[in-house]
């Protein structure tokens, strides 16, 4: 009697379990069971649990000895634990098993059938197996399909896209009469929705359905919401809120990203509004898929301090909550804040970081460029063999090493790869056109063809960037016309392609076929606008830009930044101002690339105030840009300001080459040549390689303070030091050092000698020189040379004037403005200009229209009358000197 009693207790143990899901509980305790009682009875109470519990955990062999069991104990006959066997060979995939123990049972009962149908469905791998049940299942005569076989059968059809299929099953579905059902019409509506038929197909099921349960309206909101009818979806969420089914968590975490999709003070405001309506339902709020929606929900309209605060607020996490919190930091640029979450992750040690949270962080440190980082999380990949094997984190790695110019162990990771896919050869190709690896570039995408792969539009990208870098239009025309065989101009993706290929013709300077390309498209969107005013700028077409900007009916930032460009690039200072101050008007914020554009301006005008403007801004704005940096220490400089140029550069954390070049061209704008070879000095000691505008820089700083033994130096070291040859710009700094150093004969030799061919600015350089140093003859030589390469310039003219009226020359003065006049050239008035009180005043030679006139020219004659007095002209040197 004791002994029964244990028995009933241990199974109803045993159903406990099962029933609630603590299946490898159950198993232990049955074999734990089984071995310490030789005398334990085995039956259909304890089969049909177990078995269930094998299902739930897929495990074959335990199933198949039961099997054998069963049979011995002639407990086969019993049909809750036959059919629970057949659910465990069906859940398995073990399909010959299931096959054969289908043929044993009795066909005609419909639960036997959809035991089978609903363990298969869940291999994708055996799609066509569940659609050959079912079909045999309707063909018999011994059996129909219930509800619940409609419900397993359609959704394979819309994982296979097989919506043909799908509505001769609907067909069916009316003519059995089960089109009002709620569990089919709500696989009804999954199934369109999934194949992209949701308005009307899905939206008909769903309103053929006559007891809609919260199931039914969850699949027509996700449906309109998968298939981007985002009004439409919010518009079903509204209506059912004033019905009698109340949504649950799936209904939250569908609607939250819809809600996501409008704009940023609507969005903030109906997360606010579903936040609340959680809040009141404890139930929901505590449920970790809902509070992970909610988190991803703030990160997605920028409100990251909301999203952290619910993240933190969680009565339990799941690794889903930390890789959306460290996505969503990624994704918002918030890159050091990611790396700390996942270091807080890894010291919980409660969950192991999977690929999703790999590819999170190597992100981060991609964009951090922090290669120390990112190689200790390699190492943490490496010890995981199953991150190590993903291809997705693999792909991660090479495009983190690529984006640290790390090219080396990016190919490394490339070969290392087990199972390459699209994403991998277009990760390599991208680091390699990136960094100008062009053999290597077209070796790798003939190995990608050849292994078969098809390139998608990113892959075209990356081919058309490869084709801007080496400026070959031939190229650009090939790929062009391989998009246009492969119908990528047709696809969603069509503009991507377009735009980018209008921009390789643009920057090949084949301006006649992008604007062809353009003016041909049916359809444009702002970047192909951008993408051709940015051709026209970049080729000194500034109307044909001018005309494009002025019919674009949207602008965006970078039209704007755009138009700035052009306009500084023009001399058009007041219509860039205007260009800056409109932008604003209509409501866009001048990012780092705005500022940049309008740098130059401050700096032609002379500017401080106005420099000093976009400078705060950059603060405020919390800019960390290097290109900015050394754009604000060159406008500085030029602008009179070198101190500031110091400090800026001497304070900026990361220096490149960039800011070493705006430096150096600062010290040598104001003379400062010993300066500048101390900085030069100091980047060679960074490891820095200098580039060719840097030694032209340096050459100019020592030609501005007259160290020619200095500049000689560097300019003989060109090719044995840094591999390069000298430009015709490092010719004529050169040729400008010796020139001022007195050494004329030497800077014509070099001149005669050159490894290329002279322009004007080397000839002009040295014509200068000869009006200083009163070299006439040889500047006569010269300027033959220099009208004949640069003959429209005035202002060749008039030093070779100036040169021949110094040596009282006046009969070869005349025939210089003799010929002057031929030509038709004259000497535009000279200008200067000066900023008093935040306002900009120019005087220009001969104009007397200036408001304060009367006051300037009164100032100027008595400071012109004390400076004719001796005394006052002691005092001052007296002073001068004391002083």
């Amino acid at each position: 009697m004791l002994q029964r009693d244990a028995e009933h207790k241990w199974i109803s143990t045993l159903n406990d379990c099962t029933r609630h899901g603590r299946h490898s509980e159950a198993l232990s305790l049955f074999i734990s069971k089984v071995r310490s009682s030789s005398s334990f009875g085995l039956d259909h109470q304890v089969f049909a649990p177990i078995l269930k519990s094998c299902a739930a955990l897929r495990t074959t062999s335990l199933g198949r000895a039961l099997h054998s069991c069963i049979l011995k104990l002639g407990h086969f006959s019993c049909q809750s634990v036959s059919k629970a066997l057949l659910n465990v060979y069906a859940k398995s995939g073990a399909l010959l098993d299931c096959h054969k123990l289908f043929r044993q049972m009795p066909t005609s009962d419909p639960v036997v059938w959809n035991i089978v149908l609903s363990g298969l469905s869940g291999y994708r791998e055996y799609d066509d197996q569940v659609l050959y049940f079912f079909n045999s299942m309707r063909i018999s005569n011994e059996v129909k399909p219930n509800p619940v076989t409609f419900a397993i059968a359609l959704p394979v059809y819309a994982r296979l896209g097989d919506i043909d299929g799908g509505k001769i099953m609907h067909s069916y579905v009316i003519k059995s009469g089960l089109e009002a059902h709620t569990n089919v019409g709500n696989a009804l509506i999954s199934m369109y929705a999934k194949c992209g038929l949701v308005r009307p197909d899905a939206y008909a099921a769903f309103c053929s359905i006559c007891d809609k349960d919260v199931v039914s309206w969850n699949a027509i909101i996700a449906g309109f919401s998968e298939n981007n009818f985002l009004d439409e979806a919010f518009r079903l969420f509204r209506e059912m809120l004033k019905g009698p089914i109340a949504p649950n968590d799936s209904t939250v975490t569908n609607i939250l990203p819809v809600c996501a999709s409008f704009a940023n003070n609507v969005a903030c405001y109906l997360g606010k509004e579903i936040q609340c309506f959680l809040l009141r339902r404890t139930e929901m709020g505590g449920d970790v898929s809902v509070c992970n929606a909610l988190v991803s929900f703030y990160l997605r309209v920028g409100h990251i301090d909301k999203a952290e605060s619910v993240f933190r607020k969680m009565e339990s996490r799941d690794l889903v909550s930390w890789n959306a919190i460290i996505a969503g930091y990624v994704a918002n640029g918030y890159w050091l804040s990611a790396l700390d979450l996942f270091q807080e992750l890894l010291s919980a040690n409660m969950f192991e970081s999977n690929s999703a949270t790999l590819v999170s962080v190597l992100s981060a440190c991609a964009h951090l460029k922090d290669l120390q980082v990112g190689k200790v999380i390699h190492g943490y990949i490496l010890r995981h063999s199953c991150l190590y094997a993903n291809t997705q984190v693999s792909n991660a790695l090479i495009s983190f090493y690529a984006k640290c110019n790390d090219i080396r162990a990016t190919h490394q990771i490339f070969l290392m790869i087990p199972l390459r896919d699209l994403v991998s050869w277009n990760s390599i190709l991208d680091a390699f056109a990136e960094c100008e690896y062009d053999a290597q570039f077209q070796g790798h995408l003939n190995c990608m063809l050849g292994d078969g792969f098809r390139p998608d539009f990113i892959t075209v990208l990356a081919i058309i960037r490869f084709c801007v870098r080496v400026s070959s239009v031939v190229k650009v025309k090939e790929i062009h016309s391989y998009c246009l065989k492969a119908g990528m101009l047709l696809g969603d993706y069509e503009l991507t392609v377009i735009n980018a290929i209008i921009g390789a013709y643009a920057k090949c300077g084949k301006m006649g076929y992008a604007s062809w390309i353009f003016q041909n498209l049916s359809r444009k969107n702002s970047v192909t606008f951008n993408s051709i005013i940015s051709g026209y700028v970049d080729s000194g077409s500034y109307d044909d830009a001018f005309m494009i900007f002025n019919g674009m009916s949207i602008r965006d930032l970078t039209s704007w930044n755009l138009m700035v460009q052009a306009c500084a690039e023009n001399d058009f200072h007041g219509q860039a101002l205007s260009f800056f101050h409109e932008l604003q008007a209509q409501g866009l914020k001048p990012d780092a690339m705005t500022v940049m554009s309008i740098l130059p301006v401050c700096a032609q005008m002379a500017s401080v105030y106005l420099l000093r403007q976009c400078h705060g801004y950059a603060i405020r704005a919390c800019y960390q840009d290097a290109r900015l940096n050394g754009a604000l220490i060159d406008a500085y400089a030029k602008c009179g300001s070198i101190q500031i140029a110091h400090k800026l550069f001497h304070l900026a954390p990361v220096k490149d080459l960039v800011m070493f070049t705006s430096m150096i061209g600062g010290y040598a704008m104001h003379g400062m040549g010993s300066e500048a070879l101390c900085l030069f000095s100091y980047m060679l000691e960074l490891g820095l390689k200098p580039d060719p505008v840097i030694i032209t820089a340096i050459l100019s700083s020592c030609s501005h303070a007259g160290l020619v033994d200095e500049g000689l130096k560097i300019f003989n070291s060109l090719e044995t030091s840094h591999g390069m040859k000298p430009s015709v710009e490092q010719y004529s700094c050169i040729v400008d050092l010796l020139a001022r150093g007195g050494r004329i004969n030497d800077a014509y030799s070099l001149v005669a000698g050159m490894s290329v061919e002279a322009n004007a600015s080397v000839w002009g350089a040295l014509l200068g020189a000869c009006r200083t140093h009163h070299e006439v003859e040889l500047g006569r030589v010269v300027a033959d040379h220099l009208f004949k390469v640069e003959a429209s310039n005035v202002g060749n003219y008039v030093v070779i004037s100036n040169l021949y009226a110094a040596d009282a020359r006046w009969d070869s003065v005349m025939e210089v403005r003799k010929l002057m006049r031929t030509r038709d050239l004259k000497k535009p008035a000279g200008c200067s200009w000066i900023d008093v009180e935040k306002r900009n005043n120019a005087f220009i030679a001969g104009d007397c229209f200036h408001p304060k006139r009367e006051i300037i020219y009164s100032t100027l004659s008595t400071l012109g009358q004390q400076m004719k007095e001796p005394f006052l002209y002691d005092k001052i040197n007296v002073f001068m000197y004391s002083s």
